[in-house]
């Protein structure tokens, strides 16, 4: 029986991770920038100009957005350390988008290598 990690390891073998070092190039002009991860980690912080697409919408949402329907968008992925991105992209390849790249080691790499999050801020309530 296969793992989630049997399963990220394979996914991993069939798409393009971008190194740390290159991502940010790609990121500044990708069509559309994707954070899989769910909403209250990407309200923690989330690369400029990303859009939040849950790694469990993914397909749902791809298919039922006119802006984000065209297979040949540039597209850039990411999660927490690069395994729901690694799932993401492979699904998004098998429906056909020509242009997938996931982040190797997430938005924790991104961190890491002092590359800039926004962070939103929350409104005060007194």
């Amino acid at each position: 029986m296969k793992t989630a990690h049997d399963l990220v390891l394979a996914a991993k073998s069939q798409c393009r991770e971008v190194p740390i070092e290159n991502a940010q190039a790609l990121v500044q002009s990708a069509d559309v920038v994707i954070d899989v991860r769910e909403a209250d980690e990407y309200a923690t912080g989330h690369l400029a100009g990303a859009i939040n697409i849950p790694r469990g919408l993914l397909e749902f949402k791809l298919s039922g957005t006119p802006a984000l329907e065209p297979r040949d968008l540039n597209v850039v992925l990411y999660c927490k350390t690069s395994g729901r991105a690694a799932l993401a992209a492979v699904a998004m390849q098998g429906m056909g988008y020509l242009h997938v790249v996931s982040i190797a080691g997430g938005i924790e790499a991104w961190v890491q290598a002092g590359m800039p999050v926004v962070k939103p801020v929350q409104p005060l309530f007194e």
